[in-house]
């Protein structure tokens, strides 16, 4: 698949029989795709954070369908089997409402019976990718407009073109902003424990030539208490019907001390990201990680008295938003709006 305004940064290249993922715990030091044959491996890559971030999650695991119809097509059962696989991947991250979105749009094709399944369930799985690229770029420029002539933004974690089809969603409002000479100063968080922000965003950022000052996380109150930004801009990998959003672990905290300091919050991504069934963020599964991610390794005997809580997701409620963009439109203020004039634009 090619796309005239993909950029140099890919997470996820499909290789017509084979799915290459840039493997994202190894950057910036080392640039490494890892090929994938079949849905086990691509179920492996989304659970071990090879490839993160809500809409490329989906995307992969899209991908990840046609690489198990490819396998098991034309045997008797291949149906079954590929069924199987969905139900796989379906399992290897639970917060991303991504994920489940574009499995559904999979599985509902392949409950069509195709004549040809092993074609349409490609050509499924690449306009996903190419739908997400364009929706990127809708909504960097509707967020653009909302911010105006703000100097200067904060982004937490990584919302970009690592994270995404291509272009991005934060990433993707900044890149809009930079073409028109606006922004100033873009600041990043590091975003512990994984360091999206320090390994990942400004690295992508550097790559499309837009200067990028990095902070740790808990220097971001004193940013905001100093006056030097306007804005912080996030992505989210799930948003209920009220507009309470889950995105990143420390995006709430954000969201509070932006009220606090008169900042204000913009959440961009893509509308597979909305779940109407759910009324408010109460209902949104957060994962937690494994506690080795945290812990030294003289912690992790048995019989050590330290543990660990390893939530990577939290949800900011919708009153400490400003806006939500998405390619079909924008929302201001979804404490007092919702979000579910999105689901009809």
């Amino acid at each position: 698949m090619s796309n005239p305004k993909q950029l140099s940064v890919q997470a996820l290249r499909w290789a017509g029989s084979s799915l290459e993922v840039l493997d994202q715990r190894l950057l910036p030091e080392q640039i490494r795709y890892d090929e994938y044959n079949d849905a086990a491996g691509v179920t492996e890559a989304i659970a071990s954070m090879r490839v993160r971030g809500a809409p490329a999650i989906g995307i992969a695991a899209a991908y990840g369908v046609v690489l198990s119809a490819l396998q098991h097509y034309p045997k008797a059962d291949w149906q079954a089997a590929v069924e199987r696989d969905i139900k796989q991947l379906a399992a290897s991250r639970p917060t991303a409402v991504n994920l489940f979105w574009a499995l559904d749009k999979m599985h509902g094709l392949l409950a069509q019976n195709p004549a040809e399944p092993i074609a349409t369930l490609t050509q499924l799985a690449e306009q996903i990718h190419s739908d997400d690229i364009a929706a990127n770029h809708a909504m960097g420029e509707r967020g653009a407009d909302v911010i105006g002539d703000a100097k200067a933004v904060l982004t937490h974690c990584n919302a970009g073109a690592l994270a995404t089809g291509g272009y991005g969603t934060a990433l993707g409002v900044i890149r809009s902003l930079h073409k028109r000479g606006q922004l100033q100063n873009v600041f990043a968080d590091e975003t512990r424990p994984w360091l999206q922000g320090a390994r990942l965003t400004v690295w992508e950022l550097a790559q499309d030539g837009i200067p990028a000052t990095l902070i740790a996380d808990s220097a971001a109150a004193w940013l905001m208490k100093s006056g030097k930004v306007d804005w912080i801009i996030v992505g989210a990998d799930r948003i209920a019907a009220n507009g309470d959003v889950a995105n990143k672990i420390g995006t709430y905290s954000l969201a509070v001390l932006a009220r606090q300091h008169g900042v204000k919050v913009m959440v961009a991504a893509p509308s597979s990201t909305f779940d109407f069934s759910l009324e408010n963020g109460d209902g949104i599964k957060i994962e937690e990680r494994n506690p080795k991610e945290l812990l030294a390794d003289c912690y992790l005997s048995e019989d050590s008295l330290v543990g660990a809580w390893n939530p990577v997701f939290d949800v900011t409620p919708a009153e400490l938003i400003t806006a939500i963009v998405t390619e079909r439109g924008v929302v201001i203020d979804p404490g007092k709006h919702g979000v579910r004039s999105l689901a009809t634009c």
